[in-house]
């Protein structure tokens, strides 16, 4: 706020017998003006403006009230308060800019009786004058003097009361005007300064403006309190420095290195000489010790440059040695860590004889594909044990930043390195296993590609001069052997994904996960319960009823979660019960004891109970699984309904279907009008799961016959198979997949595509055992299959 002063007592008590009863309104946003005060006004806006002219040709007199939001624009009168004050113009200084600066002295309170203007233009209202309340009790007088005593005391501790301010509260005799000049001078929040406005009663006046002095002083008492903390800190640091000097001096006697920058100078020198470089890299680091030799410890550039430094030296710079591969080793360590996968487990020592009869690991890019539980991360470890080389894991998922992958440049605060030279730092080897986890989940924004960034590792042509941003050098790390894992690999790019060899892990079905079960997962789960191996037995029964009933799925975590429930309710029992038997033994019966009803309480084969339902077989990104195809008829006009989130090419593939299945029908004994009179809806159960894909064609062609006729499909029967317009069955992927889920789900017989039977040889035998493939060239050859007929006719 501008200087402020005190209007002489004369000028005010003769204008008090002249005041208008109505007054011309200028708003204040910022705080109030109280009376007896002598300030400047800056007027800007048109309408303050007319108001000023307006004023200047009658009396000179103007109504300041403050607006109750401090951030309005075209306010009218009733935004404004009730209380305002009245100011005589005693002064216009016009403005370059076309706005006005008026010198004013207020005079007295008034309250907005009556609105005497529009909305638009200038404000005006009828007012009435209010006078102090209670201005002379001891009461008063007491509140008075402890008032000034405050504010002296203030404003001695405080630069931004100027001597002026001070002997103007000296010279005021009225109370009253004492309270609104140290309230116009406190800084504190307008609607307080309001209240202060408002309020007649002069002792209830001085109350608050005593309290607000409290609490100025409270906040001097701290700003004095930090300052003097912060001045403590300045004295003790210029006493570290002066002993630091000094202890400097005596090093420099004693010929000991002077200070911690000249030993981290020397350490630097001598681990970069025993460094094996070339010469452009060698010169480039000689260069950033030399700059970090000149800096001063207190630079924010010597920390940057340390760091550098520090990542450059613990780098495995010399070359990997050759590479340790016994192929009978490594088939043994995969055999103790892994029980099936044998497919896998023969691509990788495949892989690993290879690389053997190389001599070297360059060019080394594994991509491991397959649902979640299967074992990815896990073979991955097992690879790195077999080749007796160190392990480092680090996950994609969800990564936007191509930084994370090469590193951000040094200009920027808390700049490091990209995972990869992260990595190599840490495992301290030049020819480790790096495990890239989740490579199917990265993410991508305007601040880069992670893909892309993955495109120079993963290159051998590339990764042989790699750049990490703040490193800024070129580093071989081709000697890596690069695994990395997908669950899909429908979101890995096309560039990415050819410099991979891609290896799948179809998952397991229920003999593998008991003999899983039983050599891994259950003493391993025990013993994080507390249990002892031995002090848990299931008989066979038990573990495929948790396979069956309580975790059917393509991988093992779901499994080993349910073991670890139980095993947590046994080790309560342990403590809880004094009777608990020292070993326990777990059966089918107990199963529901400890993990409630089963989740999958039956097989799907046995919910066929009823013409128009099927089994089909799909695959998902968490691998194979089953689905029943259902459809109804309701008397209708021969519309065709789909529901169960079917996706674009799911509906065409049923529309298909329904076209075919309608050309056919009257082969198969079906009423002609049977299509004509009913409305048909099909649906496809779970409904909130999003679904699509060709490959459900014959199922849903199969259903609808089934419904048409009136007549059930056979028991444990599943289907694939892409249905074209004229009736083919076109090939589909995802058999071996398709095929656990069958097995795992009870099917008996399975119809593929003729043209996919050359993959049945890609099953193991152990999977196809039991079941019984049906390969089909024609949608009739399903029908004759599934209702047991033989009336194709190929057509």
């Amino acid at each position: 706020m501008a200087e402020q002063k005190m209007a002489e007592q004369k000028e005010i008590l003769p204008a008090d017998q002249i005041l208008p009863n109505k007054l011309f309104l200028i708003a204040l946003n910022g705080k109030p003006i109280f009376p007896g005060l002598f300030t400047p006004l800056m007027i800007t806006t048109p309408e303050d403006l007319e108001v000023v002219q307006q004023a200047l040709d009658g009396d000179k007199h103007i109504g300041l009230v403050m607006t109750q939001d401090e951030e309005a624009e075209d306010v009218a009168v009733d935004d404004l308060h009730e209380v305002g004050t009245v100011a005589k113009i005693l002064k216009r200084i016009n403005l370059p800019d076309g706005g006005m600066n008026v010198f004013v002295s207020t005079l007295k309170r008034f309250r907005i009786r009556k609105k005497l203007s529009a909305d638009q233009g200038p404000m005006v209202a009828a007012v009435d004058y209010l006078d102090d309340e209670e201005t002379d009790t001891d009461e008063v007088q007491a509140l008075t003097r402890a008032i000034i005593a405050e504010t002296k005391q203030v404003s001695e501790n405080n630069p931004l009361f100027s001597e002026e301010m001070r002997l103007n509260m000296v010279n005021i005799d009225q109370p009253g005007k004492i309270a609104d000049f140290v309230t116009s001078i406190l800084n504190i929040e307008r609607d307080s300064q309001q209240d202060v406005l408002a309020t007649l009663n002069v002792r209830s006046r001085l109350e608050k403006v005593l309290m607000f002095i409290k609490k100025e002083q409270e906040l001097l008492r701290i700003q004095k309190k930090i300052q003097s903390q912060i001045n403590d800190k300045i004295e003790k640091s210029q006493r570290e420095y002066f002993l630091k000097e000094e202890l400097k001096a005596i090093k420099q006697e004693l010929g000991v290195p002077t200070d911690a920058k000249s030993s981290e100078y020397q350490r630097f020198k001598e681990a970069i000489d025993a460094l094996t470089l070339d010469d452009e890299t060698r010169k480039q680091i000689e260069q950033e010790l030399e700059k970090f030799q000149l800096m001063e410890p207190n630079s924010s550039e010597f920390t940057v440059t340390r760091n550098y430094l520090d990542t450059v030296i613990n780098l495995p710079w010399s070359s990997a040695g050759p590479p340790y591969l016994d192929l009978g080793k490594a088939t043994r360590i995969l055999d103790a860590d892994h029980y099936g996968l044998e497919d896998v487990k023969e691509r990788i020592v495949e892989f690993l004889a290879v690389r053997k009869l190389k001599g070297d690991m360059k060019g080394s890019i594994i991509c491991l594909v397959g649902p979640p539980g299967v074992g990815k991360t896990s073979i991955g470890k097992s690879v790195a044990r077999a080749l007796n080389k160190k392990f480092f894991r680090f996950s994609v998922g969800g990564m936007r930043d191509e930084a994370e992958i090469k590193g951000h440049r040094r200009t920027y605060v808390g700049a490091m390195p990209g995972k990869v030279i992260q990595g190599l730092k840490i495992v301290g080897t030049k020819d480790p296993v790096f495990m890239i986890d989740e490579i199917d989940k990265l993410g991508m924004r305007y601040q880069g590609d992670p893909s892309s960034a993955l495109l120079e590792v993963l290159d051998p042509e590339q990764n042989v001069a790699f750049r990490d941003h703040y490193l800024d050098l070129p580093f071989d790390i081709s000697n890596i052997l690069f695994i990395a894992t997908a669950n899909t690999l429908d979101n890995v790019p096309a560039a990415l994904l050819d410099r991979m060899e891609v290896i799948r892990l179809s998952g397991y079905i229920d003999e593998e996960k008991i003999a899983i079960a039983r050599k891994y997962l259950v003493p391993r789960s025990a013993e994080r319960a507390g249990l002892g191996r031995k002090q848990v037995k299931y008989n066979k029964m038990a573990l495929r009823g948790i396979a069956n009933d309580y975790a059917r799925e393509a991988g093992m975590r779901r499994y080993e979660q349910m073991l670890d429930k139980i095993h947590r309710k046994l080790a309560r029992d342990q403590i809880s019960n004094e009777n608990a038997p020292e070993v326990y033994e777990l059966g089918a019966d107990s199963l529901e004891q400890y993990l409630g009803k089963p989740v999958f309480p039956e097989e799907l084969g046995k919910k066929i109970d009823r013409a128009g339902m099927s089994i089909g077989l799909a695959w998902t990104q968490y691998g194979g699984d089953t689905l029943i195809i259902e459809a109804i008829n309701n008397p209708g006009k021969g519309t065709y309904k789909l529901t169960g989130k079917m996706g674009e090419v799911m509906q065409e593939s049923a529309n298909i279907a329904y076209s075919y299945v309608r050309h056919v029908a009257q082969d198969y004994g079906v009423d002609s009008r049977f299509f004509d009179e009913n409305e048909i809806h099909m649906h496809i159960p779970a409904g909130a799961t999003p679904k699509d894909g060709p490959s459900a064609g014959i199922t849903m062609a199969t259903t609808l016959l089934s419904l048409a006729r009136n007549k059930k499909i056979r028991a444990k029967m599943a289907m694939t198979g892409e249905l074209s317009l004229v009736g083919q069955v076109l090939p589909i992927g995802g058999l071996k997949e398709k095929t656990i889920a069958a097995r795992r789900n009870g099917i008996k017989h399975v119809i593929i595509p003729a043209e996919n039977e050359k993959d049945l040889d890609e099953i193991p035998e152990h999977i196809k055992r039991g079941l019984t493939f049906h390969p089909v060239e024609r949608v009739e050859q399903v029908f004759d299959t599934v209702f047991g007929e033989s009336r194709s006719n190929g057509a």
